[in-house]
């Protein structure tokens, strides 16, 4: 059974940066590119990151230069560093397999971002 647990979430201040972290259990890791996902209050999920198995990453227009995606494919993770946080990146986070498994979707983590 497949389960991602993201973690790392918070209020941080714009300018600011988090860390956020998934762990994924299950068979889902080793052989998936992942991804990170947002959503935004009233907004439809969206991509922010991927990465496949062997490390080559894609972004959002929107976060390119300003969040790092990366994994750990000993410890079934998958991290996204986010810098210059601004509040339009106010959302809920999930990671996912790319494409995202209707079924994998777990809780997420909130980023709240203040101006």
């Amino acid at each position: 059974q497949v389960q991602l647990v993201e973690s790392g979430g918070g209020l941080v201040q714009a300018g600011g940066s988090l860390s956020l972290s998934c762990a994924a259990s299950g068979n889902i890791f080793r052989v998936n590119t992942m991804g990170w996902y947002r959503q935004a209050p009233g907004k439809q999920r969206e991509m922010v990151a991927t990465i496949t198995i062997g490390g080559t990453a894609d972004y959002a227009d929107s976060v390119k230069g300003r969040f790092t995606i990366s994994r750990d494919n000993f410890k079934n993770a998958v991290y996204l560093q986010m810098n210059s946080l601004k509040p339009e990146d106010t959302a809920v986070y999930y990671c996912n397999r790319n494409p995202p498994a209707v079924n994998f979707w777990g809780k997420g983590t909130l980023v709240t971002v203040s101006s």
